[in-house]
């Protein structure tokens, strides 16, 4: 069934790594189709993306930009996203409400790879995407490598579109291999020329690539190319817009943002080819009812407006005050990157913001009546990198936990904690200018300035050697009743992990049975301070004998002769520090794996083997015990050694003892 509404939509993703170009091609593409009348420069702060502070003080994408635009009259949606992996779960999140995705990236070969785990996502979510080579200017490779390059880290074959026309390192146009005509670059315009007789060879074996690879796909076109028919113009186009459509293949075009050469073909193919909004439903399996459903692409907050919700409309249409999911909305907006257009309503198809949806997060299916399935979310990614903060002002600590929660709402790679042993407020995330941002975030949006460092350790300690009947005596006489506990206990090291245990083999009333309870008690308490200065695990304690006075005996008595015996005991029992270790996967393109493995040495780690990567090409995933002191920076060098798209996914494991070339440092730091 088609999902009806008044007009063609088409939601474009704009991604790509940092630094390729992404926010100008917006520019230049609002500029071209008359949104704006003068294009705006990222180093000027002056673009419709990247309009907020933090994006603009770092002069980089740190989260989603919306602006809409009407080009051959389709309506355009487009989203600027992050090219920074740090901030990658921005760019997931909102790839799920797209019909396309443009892959914008620059004409290095050696920096091809960095597509890989987006090309995955893309292929994963079955995507339609397309790439756009972009400051092709600049380019000091031969367009067939690059080709070559791009085709080896995607799963879907990558076909030239258009072939670029360089003469003398310079570039002057594009061949079109659809139509094979070759234009020149003027601005935003382009002229045709006469054909460049010199690439006549390298482009008829190109445009063959191209053609032979969509004819995989179409028995008729396979057969023409046998039987060497030229296929028309209108045939290709046709296949090509089918197998786009159905991310099949993924088409390669040229161009240079800044100077607009190549966005107006680029604009003139998505309106050809891209699938729409209606074409996006019903592959999603979206059937035609009367009933809305939504998808909340990102949750924010406005100064003025409050919380807002970027959604896209998969069915039906969304009226101003309508209740959803049993909130009633207040207003319905377009964007245009900081700027807001009031809307009436929202069809089908559409991304647009709505307001006052407070209990709404980000992913989340929204309907105007009973939901019989959920639609499918991006999967959160791990947290990596951890501050422990505090805020500078200490009258700020009671509204901490109130902003944290709005800002891990806007942000759900974000998490934060209230650490149970070491009581530091813990915020995990992607990385370092991930967590400055939010850091940025919190003083800008909540007056909350912080102050940060490194989170401690949870060490902890444990004995290698038993003792029996230590003996621990509390006797106190203050007038009146006194106070008297009397206790031997022994203490013994557990296996690794048995945590603790604590039994009594008291006979004859020696220690009446209402006192035991506050020996247990006494033990427990010293545990969690042991003679090292950390918690105690892997002890056990057993109450062998002791003595107590009719009167002045008391719970509180014998908790207190419990305390006095393990201090002394515990000196005893040779005090041994252990050390949190994670069992950590990190994956990697196998061309890094030996300096991968050389990072993890470098960090105490204890290799357990390497395999290839399900699914991935040419990936491995290598699987270590890494100490939880030794990851701060894991991340970050990670990233340093692999061209910043090498990842690791991590769990507590086990304990383990700490070496004794480090012991002394690590007590120091905490004397």
């Amino acid at each position: 069934m088609n999902i009806e509404h008044d007009s063609r939509i088409c939601n474009v993703g704009l991604v790509g790594p940092y630094l390729s170009g992404k926010t100008t091609l917006l520019e230049s593409i609002l500029a071209l189709s008359g949104v704006i009348k003068r294009k705006g420069k990222v180093l000027e702060g002056n673009t419709v993306g990247d309009g907020t502070p933090e994006a603009r003080d770092r002069q980089m994408t740190v989260e989603i930009s919306v602006a809409s635009t009407t080009y051959s009259d389709i309506q355009f949606n487009f989203i600027d996203c992050p090219g920074s992996i740090e901030f990658g779960q921005e760019t997931y999140n909102a790839l799920v409400g797209v019909d396309i995705a443009v892959i914008v990236c620059e004409p290095a070969i050696d920096r091809v790879l960095t597509l890989a785990p987006l090309f995955k996502f893309l292929d994963d979510w079955e995507i339609p995407h397309l790439i756009f080579i972009n400051k092709m200017e600049r380019s000091n490779s031969e367009f067939g490598d690059l080709l070559c390059a791009l085709k080896q880290v995607s799963s879907r074959p990558a076909i030239a579109h258009q072939y670029p026309i360089i003469h003398d390192s310079e570039l002057l146009g594009f061949i079109d291999l659809v139509s094979e005509q070759a234009y020149h670059y003027h601005a935003e315009k382009i002229a045709p020329i006469t054909f460049p007789i010199e690439l006549a060879e390298i482009e008829k074996i190109t445009r063959m690539a191209m053609l032979e690879e969509l004819a995989n796909f179409d028995d008729h076109l396979l057969e023409e190319l046998l039987d060497e028919i030229e296929p028309s113009k209108a045939e290709i186009i046709q296949d090509l817009k089918m197998e786009l459509g159905a991310d099949l293949v993924v088409p390669v075009f040229v161009g240079a943002a800044d100077r607009d050469w190549g966005v107006k073909p680029l604009l003139d193919a998505l309106v050809r080819e891209a699938p729409d909004a209606n074409l996006t439903a019903q592959r999603r399996g979206l059937q035609l009812n009367d009933g809305v459903m939504a998808q909340v692409l990102k949750s924010f907050y406005t100064p003025q407006g409050g919380k807002m919700s970027l959604v896209r409309v998969w069915q039906g249409t969304i009226l101003e005050g309508m209740t959803l999911n049993e909130f009633r909305s207040s207003g319905i907006y377009r964007l245009q990157g900081q700027q807001t257009q009031s809307l009436n309503m929202a069809q089908a198809g559409d991304i647009v913001a709505i307001g006052k949806l407070e209990k709404v997060t980000t992913g989340m299916t929204l309907s105007n009546r009973t939901l019989n399935r959920a639609l499918p979310t991006a999967d959160l990614l791990p947290p990596v990198y951890a501050m422990a903060i505090v805020p500078a002002k200490r009258n700020d600590e009671v509204k901490l936990s109130g902003a944290l929660q709005k800002i891990c709402e806007e942000d759900p790679a974000l998490h934060w904690e209230q650490h149970g042993d070491t009581h530091e407020v813990i915020l995990w995330g992607q990385g370092e200018i991930h967590l400055q941002v939010t850091m940025d975030r919190l003083r800008r949006k909540y007056n909350l300035p912080m102050q940060t460092h490194l989170p401690q350790v949870s060490y902890r300690e444990t004995i290698s050697q038993s003792i029996d009947s230590i003996h621990g005596r509390y006797k106190h006489q203050s007038g009146g009743h006194g106070q008297f506990g009397d206790v031997y206990l022994s203490i013994q090291p557990l296996p690794r992990g048995q945590g603790f245990s604590f039994q009594e083999t008291i006979v004859g009333g020696a220690v009446p049975k209402q006192y035991i309870p506050g020996v247990e008690t006494g033990v427990r308490d010293y545990l969690g301070h042991g003679p090292l200065g950390f918690p105690v695990v892997d002890v056990a304690v057993t109450l062998t004998n002791g003595s107590y006075h009719s009167v002045d005996s008391s719970e509180q008595a014998f908790k207190t002769a419990a305390r006095l015996a393990m201090t002394e005991g515990m000196q005893q029992c040779h005090p041994t520090l252990l050390e949190p270790i994670e069992a950590v996967q990190v994956s990697a393109p196998q061309e890094f794996t030996a300096r991968v493995l050389q990072l993890i040495s470098g960090h105490r780690g204890q290799i357990l083997g390497y395999n290839p990567k399900a699914g991935w090409i040419d990936w491995d995933d290598v699987d270590t015990y890494l100490p939880q002191s030794e990851m701060h920076n894991f991340i970050v060098e990670l990233r340093s050694l692999t061209l910043g798209v090498g990842f690791f996914t991590w769990q507590h494991h086990h304990l383990q003892e700490v070496p004794e070339k480090i012991l002394d440092t690590v007590l120091a730091s905490r004397s």
